[in-house]
């Protein structure tokens, strides 16, 4: 079995201790936000056409999109916690055109459809740059694309069919970089090539994006309430009542939008897997430091391995270096106590001074971890109940910035009864499959995260395993 760059290159371990030493347990995004409003928890009745729970990215389009289409429908979103607080706050900030977490999953998953969901998400990305642009909403917008480097060698090849297959399908903008034209794009010596897609990407400041969609969805007359846990949801006559400790809300419909938190419909309870991601914050780089890195372009970055990092720069010059582990605990918990795993930020300190050795002394500031709602199809899957009063999305896997305005959109489709071209799509017909419960569930997804790492270091040859989850259709390939 052989070793990644990772594992060949590895800085001194007293220079991972220094760069972390300083860095404050704490989500660099939300911290960097102003002061937001305070905003009361429900109390006693509430009457409402629309009922939103979640204050997450997919809530507060939903929100934000209803009363776009429906000025006059009154419209409450209710939050546990804070607006953003949870994986809307703690992401990367990658806003990706597609919808089916990558063409090739797509592909692989709904064939005849493939060309047709490639275009909703490049429309829907667009439309999203639109909606921050017409709200005037300060999110850090930068349209810069997305560059997927290769770090091992047997990883050129897939350069080379990425950008074959998307001149085949007469895809523009892909563009393939060969290992000087990528160093000279971005300087890293573990960089062997690249490809450039243009088009289907954009950066934001996820903190200031959840905040701006908030106060643009109570401009337009949308009541938020935080701090208001919702314990159930029955019908009620022709509607639906959501209850939380202290108060109430009774609607004709509701929008569930809790994503990785245990659903309120039971059905939903095995349909998602609550998966740990891990992030750091550089302080922000001097002028000759960026200058050693280049980064002009500022587009968005991620390897290709199995497990793969992510990393962009803030508008404030900050790199963000996240991903490759991804955790997951007996029981699909959501605990904050699993936020605090202090070996996979030193993990994540030593990649980036392999990938990055002419940044030696620069220091975080910031590590944080959040949980990811991984899906068996890993994009979202949609859905109504109780008679069509309720619709739901949940499960995006990572990729939710940009598709949770799609989202929004679908379950706002599904709740008018009128067939769209976004309802009629099997993607949101059809349901995938359950995860298993326990013990089968951490079993699986155990076995399936170590098969991961096992074809990283044997390069990229899949298991016995993964092939047969690749022929069920429940592969893992990001």
């Amino acid at each position: 079995m052989g070793t990644t760059v990772y594992e060949r290159q590895k800085p001194a371990p007293t220079l991972v201790v220094e760069s972390l030493a300083d860095a404050r347990h704490s989500v660099f995004w939300l911290d960097d936000l102003p002061a937001q409003p305070a905003r009361p928890a429900v109390s006693g009745g509430i009457p409402a056409d629309l009922v939103v729970v979640g204050g997450g990215y997919m809530g507060l389009w939903t929100a934000l999109l209803a009363k776009k289409r429906r000025p006059e429908a009154r419209v409450v979103l209710l939050e546990a916690r804070t607006v953003g607080w949870a994986a809307s706050g703690r992401n990367g900030g990658f806003c990706e055109a597609s919808l089916t977490h990558g063409h090739e999953n797509g592909a692989s998953r709904w064939p005849d459809e493939i060309e047709q969901l490639d275009r909703l998400g490049l429309e829907n990305l667009d439309a999203m740059g639109d909606d921050i642009a017409a709200h005037g909403i300060d999110a850090d917008w930068e349209r810069v694309g997305a560059l997927g480097v290769a770090t091992e060698p047997h990883e050129i090849a897939w350069l080379d069919e990425w950008v074959a297959d998307a001149q085949r399908r007469g895809e523009e903008g892909v563009v393939r970089l060969d290992r000087a034209e990528v160093q000279a794009t971005i300087a890293s010596p573990t960089f062997l090539g690249g490809v450039f897609e243009k088009n289907t990407n954009a950066l934001v400041h996820p903190g200031k994006l959840a905040a701006g969609l908030a106060q643009a969805a109570e401009a337009l007359g949308v009541q938020i309430f935080e701090h208001s846990l919702v314990r159930d949801i029955d019908d009620e006559g022709a509607g639906v009542v959501v209850r939380t400790a202290d108060g109430e809300v009774r609607a004709a419909q509701a929008v569930i939008a809790t994503n990785v938190f245990p659903s309120l419909l039971t059905r939903n309870r095995l349909m998602t897997v609550p998966v740990y991601d891990y992030v750091l914050m550089t302080e922000p780089l001097t002028d000759a430091q960026l200058a050693s890195v280049g980064w002009k372009d500022r587009q968005g970055l991620s390897d290709l391995a199995n497990q793969f990092h992510y990393i962009r720069l803030s508008r404030d010059n900050r790199i963000l270096f996240g991903g490759y582990d991804a955790v997951y605990h007996y029981g699909r918990k959501v605990r904050s106590a699993y936020e605090d795993r202090p070996e996979s930020w030193q993990k994540l300190a030593s990649h980036f001074f392999t990938m990055f050795p002419q940044l030696e002394g620069v220091r975080f500031t910031h590590k944080w971890a959040g949980a990811i709602d991984t899906s068996t199809q890993f994009c979202a899957f949609f859905g109504t109940a109780r008679r069509g009063r309720i619709a739901y999305a949940a499960g995006f896997t990572g990729l939710g910035v940009a598709a949770t305005r799609f989202a929004g959109e679908v379950v706002l489709d599904l709740l008018s009864g009128e067939a769209t071209e976004r309802t009629e799509l099997e993607m949101v017909r059809r349901r995938p499959l359950p995860f298993p419960p326990e013990p089968a569930a951490s079993i699986g997804i155990q076995a399936t995260r170590w098969s991961l790492d096992r074809a990283d270091h044997n390069e990229g040859r899949r298991n016995i395993l993964l092939k047969t989850l690749d022929a069920l259709g429940l592969g893992f390939d990001s």
